[in-house]
């Protein structure tokens, strides 16, 4: 288990901020890996903050790596290979299709449902 703990502050100008927060009290910088689809993203850099325990995580997103779709970046612990964190971005006009029909598909799956349920209360009751 790691002992680190990771938490976004923001995102701007292409840039992901968190905050590293460690376990235990007086440790080592921590050592992490950023990837995407399983490739390791260099572009980081871990700060030490005023208090010993925390540390400034500043993640530069590559714009080769977007593209139409979801991005997802994951954090881990390189010592222990844990994933941290990961954050998503989403881009792109057909997605926004695809999220539109994936909720219509959802609306129609729950009233199918709902429909079931009040014929199962009525047969019961």
């Amino acid at each position: 288990m790691s002992n680190f703990t990771v938490a976004k502050t923001r995102i701007q100008a292409g840039i992901w901020e968190g905050v590293i927060t460690a376990a235990e009290p007086g440790g080592d910088t921590p050592e992490i890996n950023v990837m995407h689809l399983e490739r390791p993203v260099t572009s980081f850099a871990v700060g030490r903050e005023a208090d010993r325990d925390h540390w400034t995580l500043r993640i530069a997103i590559p714009p080769e790596l977007l593209a139409d779709g979801v991005q997802v970046f994951t954090i881990c612990d390189k010592a222990t290979g844990e994933k941290l964190d990961s954050f998503t971005i989403i881009t792109g006009e057909p997605l926004e299709d695809d999220i539109r029909a994936e909720v219509e598909l959802l609306r129609a799956e729950l009233d199918m449902l709902k429909r079931a349920f009040r014929r199962h209360c009525l047969e019961t009751a």
